[in-house]
């Protein structure tokens, strides 16, 4: 058995950049929603003619979704706001001809009006819905797959103690959002995922990437709840949390 001091070192050594999660391999995992984002997208892209995808991360999912495309787009673009990530994704998307933008994740976008038919968007920290309807041509769709209200609560209150305030209708929110910028909303789900870290250094690594899970987030600042959670998974095989996602489409009218 590796010590506590041991795995926690070892987590907080991992590099953070892109959204590639391999690194968890055999370590934790992650219930996926019903609805298949990477084929969902991937389905999309084979009829779109010009494509967005809005805070790409390093572009590994965009691109696992072209690749998986039975024609590309026309034009291929991205937005990322994290210079590191934004360097990775550069070098991924240019297999397409993707362009990617430098973007604050609540600015505006570098885009002239109705410039693609299809606008995506995975786990964004941010919707411009004012500017989703701007750079969607008439008919255009945008299809995103967010983080719900009360995502890895579980782990949040094992580091911060209980968390005040209900979780909030995210979905339901982000369509009302959607319908206000004169968007139709055609689809809508939500699903709740089984999370399971099995060892502390994916605890600490995961952290560390998905930084909103605890905001001030240190290995030093929170070493004794940590400590309980290597406890917690010594005794239990597995620390469990859940992760909300749901699923919107919209479309601009013709």
């Amino acid at each position: 058995m590796r010590t506590f001091e041991e795995l926690v070192a070892e987590g907080a050594a991992v590099p953070t950049e892109g959204w590639d999660f391999s690194w968890f391999v055999g370590r934790a995992t992650e219930e996926r929603p019903p609805w298949g984002w990477r084929g969902l997208l991937a389905d999309r892209l084979g009829s779109a003619l010009g494509s967005l995808d809005l805070q790409t991360g390093g572009g590994e999912v965009y691109a696992e979704a072209l690749a998986r495309a039975a024609r590309r787009p026309g034009r291929v673009a991205a937005t990322e706001s994290w210079p590191p990530n934004l360097a990775l994704a550069r070098r991924r998307l240019a297999e397409w001809g993707g362009e990617v933008a430098e973007v604050a994740d609540d600015g505006p976008l570098p885009f002239p009006d109705a410039a693609f038919d299809l606008v995506s968007s995975r786990h964004p920290t941010v919707q411009r819905w004012d500017e989703i309807a701007r750079v969607l041509s008439p008919g255009g769709s945008h299809l995103c797959q967010g983080i719900g209200s009360g995502t890895h609560r579980v782990l949040a209150e094992a580091l911060l103690g209980p968390l005040p305030g209900a979780d909030e209708p995210t979905g339901d929110l982000a369509a009302e959002a959607a319908r206000a910028a004169g968007l139709q909303v055609v689809d809508l789900r939500a699903s709740r995922c089984r999370v399971e870290f099995r060892d502390v250094g994916a605890v600490v690594h995961f952290l560390r990437k998905v930084v909103w899970t605890v905001p001030d987030f240190s290995v030093e600042r929170y070493r004794p709840q940590l400590a309980e959670v290597h406890r917690r998974i010594e005794r239990d095989g597995a620390f469990v949390s859940w992760s909300q996602r749901y699923l919107i489409e919209a479309r601009r009218p013709r």
